[in-house]
């Protein structure tokens, strides 16, 4: 039985205003039947459950609302992910197609493209995409485009919860103005919340159900509601005092992550030029039992969160007028990393006589960390694009991604992964590690690839042939 606490972060809130950016709105917080009839349907595990996005984060908060014993409908526009689920087949590979074929002999999912059905979901997840433009500004498209598709179906006594990566500011100042042209008022007769996802997918420590739940609300019955229901579903929630709060709680994670990965990226590069390993200075440094926290250089950052969030708050920063120089820099370092690894790769072919144009060389790993099948983000896409630029000849092998994805920013050409035979490596003039999977034979790949770029010290329990493996 799950047991779950609620903890209040913050200021409590007696009164009836709240207040954001010298912004004043006032929200009712007197309890309604609409909520009282919602908190009721939710503590019994009455609820129907919508989730819009089912991908790496919406699957698995119908894997959590499932398991608690609620009724879900999962809303995607991909026809394609609609009708593998409607089968009982999984595309995720944590999420194995037996469980979804549980949910559907229980009854307790559907799968749709058909938005006008939001009606039918008691309380509706927003797990959309937010990504940035090509001048890296916040794209809310998807947000924008979802929570028209809720104002088209939205009646009394729903809750709308979004729970995508955002600025501070996005539940407010963006969905709440679509949501309340429908006439229905705020707070009263529809509720509004915002949860960031702290989905990470490979963690063999933590899922859906054991990470923190931070909550915040438009007004006290949508913090209560959120609260309550989430409570239903994981071991421990967060309530914070406002919306924007909650929105840049999940900012402040990601970009206390990214600054610190840009800051070993960069000692990399120096230590590199010194003669000093740099998985080595971090392995010592690790062993200090406070006041560090390892972090590690790679060939750039990959997923949904890292390589996006912090732009989101430097977009922020630019529209009050206040510059935000570690984030910025933290982003021109990271990004600038696989075309440093290219330079790497390059200046180890030249030592063989080599140039990049004719070579063959195999991206080894392309999901964004190692033992996942989650390509997004994934610096290998950025890698393959900047050496085919180059005229290299590219393969790469993933035991994870069968088949390269589409990108949306990224032009890579159509392949399959490559299975790491004998052969396969032998005739490679280079292999570039970009993915640590614990599946890769790494001495069978040092032993039978000519030169072996490591960006992930993957080699390092290799003893021979070191002369072979170069670290970038």
């Amino acid at each position: 039985m799950l047991t779950c606490q609620s903890r209040q972060v913050g200021l409590e809130r007696n009164g009836l205003r709240l207040f954001y950016a010298n912004h004043q709105l006032d929200v009712p917080t007197m309890p309604s039947n609409h909520y009282q009839q919602l908190l009721e349907k939710i503590s019994q595990h009455q609820a129907t459950i919508g989730v819009i996005g089912l991908g790496y984060v919406g699957l698995p908060l119908i894997d959590a609302f499932v398991k608690a014993g609620f009724r879900t409908i999962g809303f995607d526009v991909d026809l394609r992910k609609v009708n593998r689920l409607q089968q009982g087949e999984s595309y995720i590979g944590h999420i194995p197609s037996q469980r979804i074929q549980s949910w559907l002999d229980q009854q307790q999912f559907q799968a749709t493209t058909d938005m006008t059905r939001l009606s039918q979901a008691d309380v509706i997840l927003i797990c959309v995409p937010t990504p940035l433009t090509d001048s890296r500004d916040p794209d809310l498209s998807y947000v924008v485009t979802t929570t028209g598709s809720i104002a088209a179906a939205l009646r009394p006594g729903q809750l709308v919860i979004l729970e995508s990566t955002t600025y501070p500011g996005t539940t407010r100042d963006v969905m709440l103005p679509i949501l309340t042209e429908t006439g229905l008022i705020a707070g009263e007769e529809f509720f509004l919340a915002y949860s960031p996802e702290r989905e990470d997918p490979g963690n063999p420590d933590f899922s859906t159900q054991t990470i923190p739940k931070v909550v915040g609300g438009l007004n006290e019955n949508s913090l209560n509601l959120a609260d309550t229901l989430y409570c239903q579903a994981v071991t421990q929630t967060v309530r914070v005092a406002t919306l924007e709060i909650a929105e840049a709680c999940k900012i402040l994670e990601n970009t206390y992550r990214s600054v610190n990965i840009a800051m070993v990226n960069e000692l990399k590069v120096l230590f590199q030029k010194i003669g000093i390993d740099i998985w080595e200075v971090i392995q010592a440094a690790k062993t200090k039992p406070f006041g560090f926290q390892a972090f590690y250089p790679g060939p750039g950052l990959g997923g949904h969160c890292i390589p996006i969030d912090p732009f989101y708050l430097s977009w922020v920063a630019r529209r009050h007028e206040t510059p935000t120089k570690f984030i910025e820099l933290a982003g021109e370092i990271n990004t600038s990393m696989p075309l440093y690894v290219v330079h790497q790769l390059a200046e180890a072919l030249n030592q063989v006589g080599k140039p990049i144009r004719g070579s063959k060389i195999s991206i080894l790993g392309v999901a964004y960390k190692k033992d996942i099948d989650d390509p997004r983000e994934s610096p290998s896409f950025k890698l393959m694009e900047l050496l085919q630029e180059r005229g290299a000849i590219l393969s790469y092998s993933d035991p994870h991604i069968a088949k390269l994805p589409n990108m949306r920013r990224y032009s890579v050409p159509e392949m399959t992964s490559t299975t790491l035979t004998d052969h396969y490596l032998q005739q490679l003039d280079c292999a570039l590690i970009a993915t640590d999977h614990s599946d890769f034979d790494y001495d069978q790949i040092v032993t039978h690839c000519p030169l072996i770029i490591d960006t992930r010290n993957a080699t390092a329990k290799i003893a021979h042939n070191r002369h072979k493996i170069h670290k970038a």
